[in-house]
């Protein structure tokens, strides 16, 4: 377990001499994977220190406290607790999407400004790499292209929006909760996104991580409505239920936010919204399980899993059911489905297709 110290004023020059003594007995740094860092946004009147736990554990001049699981006490300071130093998926999962869209935009070319505004690749070719396409999902069995898409991004202006989100507030959730835990929210909030934007929009090409990152703010505002019974009794709980009211309060904002900025146009809010709803839901059913109290635990949880199965359920029937029959034939072939509105589209990533087809018009004349 590793600790983070958040808004941590300047320490004295005997306490920062007395904290870096410690490490320098063991040849200890930042990288000790028992260490925390503090604060999480630092002032010019504040400083970032990476502590090692076990050396200011072993030192008889630190008083050392942990308080139950949200809060540590280093020489009487309140300390918060995350489960990681960084947020390594995040950073995988930005890392990822950028040499794919690189790898897209030159094997694909990138459309004039009129077919992509957002400086990208022809969108013939998102349906190419995995973006969501109804048409394939529904009648072709490609399942999994309702989490493909979040690996894809329409350009480099999507892109950068997306994953300065996602390395910032994202990676910090992923700090608090840990990799294993961000991830099913993250997967579980492309799912939703998906569904909900095939149900909306289901002759559209749909590409972009930002329904999952939508989806772990849905998880965090679950996280504070499971928690907000905690106990505030001690200085430590106090200083945990003040940073989940701040977050809270941050992540709504963020939300409105975000929601607002949906409905401009080239941009997916059905998707948004479905990462929205399926991040709270898959949150409320993992932060449930963290309530102390056995009976709210278990009502809390059964409220979770029943929700979720009405909800993805029935986006899943109402999908297969409802929306199959409304799906034009023309996304079978979206190169040519988008040269039917714009003049001189070229279909650069399926080219070979497109001419293999050609042939075989020719012969059969």
């Amino acid at each position: 377990m590793r600790f983070f110290k958040r808004n941590r004023k300047e320490v004295a020059a005997d306490e920062r001499e007395q904290f870096a003594s410690a490490g320098a007995a063991t040849g200890t740094t930042g990288q000790n994977p028992h260490s925390f860092a503090s604060p999480l946004k630092p002032k010019s009147t504040e400083t970032t220190e990476v502590y090692d736990i076990e050396n200011i554990r072993n030192n008889p001049n630190t008083n050392l406290q942990v308080d139950e699981d949200y809060g540590l006490y280093i020489d009487g300071e309140p300390v918060y607790i995350v489960k990681q130093k960084r947020g390594y998926l995040s950073i995988l999962f930005s890392l990822a999407q950028t040499i794919i869209l690189i790898a897209m935009m030159i094997e694909c070319s990138v459309a004039p400004m009129r077919i992509n505004p957002m400086i990208g690749p022809y969108p013939d070719a998102l349906s190419y790499w995995g973006a969501k396409n109804s048409y394939n999902i529904l009648y072709d069995h490609e399942y999994w292209r309702l989490f493909t898409p979040i690996l894809l991004h329409a350009g480099i202006f999507h892109l950068l929006c997306n994953i300065s989100v996602q390395l910032d507030t994202g990676a910090f959730f992923e700090r608090e909760w840990g990799s294993f835990i961000w991830l099913l929210v993250y997967l579980g909030s492309a799912a939703a996104g998906s569904i909900l934007s095939v149900i909306v929009s289901p002759n559209t090409i749909g590409v972009g991580s930002s329904g999952s990152v939508c989806g772990l703010f849905g998880a965090k505002i679950a996280e504070a409505i499971c928690r907000c019974r905690e106990s505030t009794k001690t200085d430590a709980k106090e200083l945990s239920h003040a940073i989940l009211c701040e977050q809270f309060a941050s992540t709504l904002c963020s939300v409105i936010l975000i929601l607002v900025f949906s409905f401009i146009p080239y941009v997916d809010w059905a998707a948004h919204v479905g990462g929205l709803l399926g991040g709270f839901l898959v949150g409320f059913m993992i932060f449930s399980l963290q309530i102390k109290t056995r009976r709210w635990k278990l009502g809390m949880f059964a409220i979770g899993v029943l929700t979720s199965f009405i909800f993805y359920g029935t986006g899943i029937y109402h999908m297969f059911q409802e929306v199959k029959g409304n799906v034009a034939q023309e996304m079978s072939d979206v190169c040519g489905y988008y040269q039917q509105f714009f003049d001189g589209y070229e279909c650069r990533c399926m080219l070979e297709n497109y001419q293999q087809n050609d042939g075989n018009a020719g012969g059969g004349n």
